[in-house]
């Protein structure tokens, strides 16, 4: 377990104070019930900003307090126990992520204070099949004028109807799967030609298709190289996939608690079911998982905040590990609570749906088994 500073500490203390009064697991709920197009409480989504949670690995000169990214991770951790659907980690981590490491300084002055202040979400669009494929990009930028002009489509966007901006990956040159010709492009939401559609995940959670017909760009939207884009993306995308593991860290801890209570209070054949070895052991077997997930979520948000070189075979086995976690607890969170556990009145349902989205965006456990190993020479 990281040691924290006393700040850090504070920050944790102070998010699990507000998810747990402001946004438990019947606020969501009440959202996904409400029909919410958003599919998050945009009043709530205001609050974390004022609270600073919007600027955390944003520079202070753009608005932010530059508090890194295990410190993020520790607020998105409290936030996925309760389930909280916010823009948080797509906006103030990912497309955040983006600026900072690619932007100009005129694209950072443009957009990190509107981030850091709550006022814009960005988010990355990447995907284009219905698996995590980040270099099979198809959707082409071509040359016009002294800008570019983009066509095609994005999938699976997360909170994409909310997005006031998107990080785009486009192809520049060569063919779906190769890595270079790779180009990210800032196109802002209102742009002519983007379209967007909303989609409807298990998880009650916002994403969309977002079309680009003919979006015309000028060569000031380039983020980073043209063509040299790879690099950029991978590092954005270690950054987004460590943030998302702390998020699925949150859950799998809160979903285990709640199981735990119950098998310490139902009571069947005349004895609390807790006293029984067999479940007694599949609780053993979780605590257990969830202690090494948490050491690898930690290690991997701790080397993003160190720039260490081990960054992307830290982040695939946090991504694996938590997604094997969290698939496990929130399984036995629904078998051990029985016939309550099957229904929509109780919250087990919705810790099942969140960890199935979860664990598909950006990169499943195949994808970052396949990933460490051939990081690590096999």
């Amino acid at each position: 377990m990281a040691v924290l500073t006393e700040e850090q500490s504070m920050l944790r203390d102070a998010a699990r104070t507000w998810t747990q009064e402001k946004s438990p697991v019947s606020a969501f709920r009440k959202v996904r019930d409400s029909g919410q197009p958003l599919c998050y409480d945009p009043a709530a989504f205001a609050e974390m900003a004022e609270m600073g949670w919007t600027g955390v690995i944003i520079p202070e000169e753009y608005g932010g307090s530059n508090f890194g990214y295990l410190s993020l991770g520790l607020v998105l951790e409290e936030t996925g126990r309760t389930l909280t659907a916010s823009p948080l980690l797509s906006t103030a981590l990912a497309a955040a992520s983006a600026l900072i490491l690619g932007g100009t300084d005129a694209q950072k002055e443009a957009w990190l204070p509107k981030i850091a202040s709550g006022e814009a979400v960005g988010t990355l669009a990447i995907e284009e099949g219905p698996h995590h494929a980040p270099e099979k990009v198809a959707l082409a930028a071509a040359k016009s004028g002294s800008g570019y002009k983009l066509n095609g489509k994005k999938t699976f966007v997360l909170e994409g109807m909310a997005a006031n901006l998107f990080v785009v990956s486009a192809r520049t040159s060569g063919k779906p799967g190769d890595k270079d010709g790779i180009t990210l492009f800032l196109v802002p939401a209102d742009a002519k030609g983007v379209s967007r559609k909303a989609l409807k995940l298990a998880d009650s959670r916002g994403a969309a298709i977002v079309e680009f017909a003919g979006v015309e760009v000028g060569a000031d939207a380039v983020l980073g190289q043209a063509d040299k884009g790879w690099d950029l993306l991978e590092k954005v995308l270690d950054r987004a996939r460590a943030g998302l593991s702390a998020e699925m860290l949150g859950s799998a801890l809160q979903a285990f608690e709640t199981t735990l209570d119950y098998l310490k209070t139902r009571v069947q054949f005349g004895q609390v079911i807790g006293s029984f070895q067999a479940l007694q052991h599949r609780a053993a077997k979780m605590f257990t998982d969830l202690e090494l997930a948490r050491s690898c979520v930690e290690a991997a948000l701790t080397a993003i905040d160190n720039d260490s070189p081990d960054v992307p075979e830290l982040v695939s086995l946090a991504k694996a590990k938590v997604g094997d976690t969290l698939h496990l607890v929130s399984n036995e969170m629904v078998q051990m609570h029985g016939g309550i556990g099957m229904t929509d009145a109780h919250d087990a349902g919705f810790y099942l749906k969140r960890a199935r989205a979860a664990e598909a965006a950006y990169g499943n456990q195949a994808y970052h088994r396949d990933r460490y190993a051939r990081i690590n020479g096999y």
